[in-house]
């Protein structure tokens, strides 16, 4: 998911779902895969619509489900591949009347080969001049030594945001409150001062990557770019062969970010294909 800059607690929670449609109730097979596997009948919400966090003068309405029980974990592992996100306990993805701005992408890691950019950034975070971080997996539980990176970060990156606001059992709840497969990866430097953390989702086929934040004092090593080309070495080291990014949104700069990554796909009428920009 995006933990949207305009959004805190689960917006599935705070935005109280209407019923879907017929035609919303439950996604078409082509987009979610092998629908056996999914188990029981789940039943699909459409929020009702709200001003447009992204796009100014746009309306955003999600279509939502509940992520529930032991079965959770694979189910998510469709929803993903069909494009959608987490928030809490509930997947989501857009669902807007008008508007298809929000564009699922995710980095095919076999293909994946540093730009120019990339390796200055991977340069910056391995070793020259002391800059090594070290990456640490870890079961997901908060700290306050989390909160207050995050709290630091949200500060200076998203001041206007619900999310500046968000306390420390907000912030817990975000780390926790899951059904799925969670882990929490912590970046800390050759002191062991905290400088990133990435809150990430495993799938059967990949990481998610739900909301990362990073030091704000340190733009020069450009942490944010690190912890998903960190992300991109975990999953060849497992063997998985994607990152999922959430959307990209081209006239977001929050979210058009996203393009500069190398081998990224993007999921087109139910398949995923390489990505280009018009």
């Amino acid at each position: 998911m995006e933990i949207r800059s305009g959004g805190t607690r689960s917006r599935a929670q705070r935005d109280r779902p209407e019923a879907a449609p017929a035609a919303l109730a439950a996604p078409p097979s082509k987009s979610l895969g092998r629908r056996n596997s999914l188990g029981p009948f789940q039943q699909f919400f459409a929020t009702a619509s709200v001003p447009c966090p992204y796009v100014p003068g746009r309306a955003e309405r999600k279509l939502i489900v509940e992520l529930a029980g032991r079965a959770a974990p694979a189910f998510y592992n469709e929803l993903s591949r069909a494009g959608f996100r987490r928030s809490h306990r509930f997947a989501y993805r857009p669902a807007c009347r008008s508007c298809t701005a929000c564009v699922p992408v995710r980095i095919a890691v076999e293909r994946f080969a540093d730009t120019r950019s990339t390796r200055r950034v991977r340069n910056l975070n391995t070793g020259a001049n002391d800059g090594t971080l070290a990456g640490l997996l870890l079961t997901p539980r908060a700290t306050a030594e989390q909160f207050e990176l995050f709290a630091a970060y949200q500060r200076s990156r998203h001041r206007d945001s619900d999310m500046a606001a968000m306390s420390y059992a907000d912030y817990r709840g975000m780390v926790e409150d899951s059904a799925v497969r969670t882990a929490i990866v912590e970046l800390r430097d050759t002191t062991g001062a905290l400088v990133a953390v990435s809150l990430i989702d495993w799938l059967d086929d990949g990481i998610s990557a739900v909301y990362s934040f990073f030091d704000p004092a340190q733009a020069r090593r450009s942490l944010g770019t690190w912890s998903i080309l960190w992300l991109v070495e975990e999953c060849r080291r497992e063997g998985l062969p994607y990152v999922y990014l959430g959307y990209w949104i081209e006239e977001s700069p929050k979210m058009a970010y996203k393009a500069r990554f190398p081998a990224l796909e993007r999921l087109a009428d139910g398949r995923w294909v390489p990505f280009a920009q018009d």
